[in-house]
């Protein structure tokens, strides 16, 4: 059984083999059985329906017993290796079922069912780097209408993210959970977790931050959910009991970027001055300047940030847009080309290089970047950055062929 804060996804595998790619049926080995006419043909059928029944009885020891038996007379039978597989799940036999849903993958590696669920295993078995490439992958190729697999996903995907220090796409990973109204403790411990940029697992978590995390989770909630009015009263809550705990002015501040962005450099400058260095809250400062257009505010944040993080590409972002928009064309070439090499598929850093070299003069190369930007774009239009992403939400440009400023 998979546990999703206090609700349970029961017999989750069962609910997968019914709606994501599922393996070949046994029936669809018919015409095998036609050409070979033996007994072990017979014999294969007979263990199959028995494993059925088993299963679908809740007898997991012997279900688990009938289909090896049956995968001695037809080791290719895919199904067989599927079931048996979730049936170690649920029996937290993690090895085992791993290696069982292996042998699904071998026959069908885009099976969505089973890179999920030997992703959780590997994450049972403390695998985490498997278990996060996996459920990825999973995401990737998708899961059919198994809304409650994905969300055991989604969490699992972003705890594993939050621990890897990725955390504004921890929070896109959750923010679907918490839009459907899943508010249980554990989703609001791991947004509480990622909002507060704190690099462990839930379990991990030391029982004395667990009310400060609970807090700023409740806050992430409600803003993922597009509750404002509760998510501003959770994140001032947040700020007054914790005023100089690392990060939660941060949070505050980037929740206030969209609503109110002078209280939002307000809060960073505060989150600045209990983590001095603090890049991410520097970024953000930085890039609310050059949405307002007050590019000498901007310039110090931007550099500093270079100073402090050059092999960040937003950093180099931040620097190239001030050089760009107070006359220094090549200077801001030098950096967003830096950029883009650290970071080549994004899609904002392709547009302004494409305006640097647009304002030189070259216009190959403009043309060049501007291409690269639509393509990246299709990618990612409609989706989100995060509350949390470097530069808040990231606006792309209705009208790419302009030299305009990026508002």
């Amino acid at each position: 059984m998979i546990l999703l804060a206090g609700a349970a996804i029961t017999a989750a595998p069962r609910v997968v083999a019914q709606t994501a790619s599922k393996p070949e049926a046994p029936a669809a080995q018919a015409p095998a059985r036609a050409r070979t006419g033996t007994r072990a043909g017979a014999n294969f059928d007979a263990l199959a329906k028995r494993a059925t029944e088993a299963r679908e009885a809740n007898r997991l020891e012997e279900a688990i017993g009938l289909y090896e038996q049956a995968l001695k007379l037809r080791p290719s039978w895919v199904e067989g290796h599927w079931y048996r597989g979730t049936l170690h799940y649920e029996l937290d036999r993690y090895g085992p079922a791993r290696d069982r849903l292996r042998r699904v993958l071998q026959a069908d590696p885009k099976h969505g069912g089973a890179l999920a669920m030997k992703g959780l295993c590997e994450f049972r078995l403390q695998d985490y780097e498997a278990a996060l490439t996996d459920l990825l992958r999973a995401s990737e190729v998708g899961l059919g209408a198994n809304r409650d697999l994905t969300d055991v996903v989604r969490y699992h995907t972003a705890i594993l993210l939050t621990r890897r220090q990725e955390f504004e796409f921890a929070l896109l990973q959750l923010e679907p959970i918490a839009q459907a109204g899943n508010d249980s403790p554990s989703v609001i411990e791991a947004m509480g977790i990622a909002v507060l940029r704190i690099p462990l697992l839930p379990s991990e978590l030391p029982p004395e931050r667990r009310e400060m995390v609970l807090l700023a989770g409740r806050g992430a909630y409600y803003q993922a959910a597009r509750v404002t009015a509760a998510a501003e009263r959770a994140y001032r809550e947040l700020v007054q009991r914790y005023p100089d705990s690392p990060n939660t002015h941060y949070a505050y501040g980037t929740f206030l970027l969209q609503s109110d962005p002078e209280k939002a450099i307000e809060e960073l400058k505060k989150e600045l001055k209990i983590s001095p260095g603090h890049l991410p809250a520097m970024l953000q400062i930085a890039f609310e300047y050059l949405k307002q257009s007050d590019w000498e505010a901007a310039r110090p944040w931007a550099e500093e940030a270079v100073k402090i993080a050059p092999d960040h590409f937003a950093s180099h972002r931040a620097m190239g847009q001030v050089l760009l928009e107070t006359g220094d064309v090549e200077g801001a070439i030098k950096h967003l080309e830096r950029g883009v090499k650290m970071a080549p598929d994004s899609p904002s850093m392709r547009f302004m290089l494409a305006r640097a070299y647009q304002r030189a003069g070259r216009t190959e190369d403009a043309a060049r970047e501007r291409l690269e930007f639509r393509r990246l774009e299709r990618l990612v239009r409609g989706g989100r950055h995060g509350s949390q992403a470097i530069g808040g939400i990231e606006v792309i440009p209705e009208d790419t062929d302009t030299d305009q400023p990026q508002r």
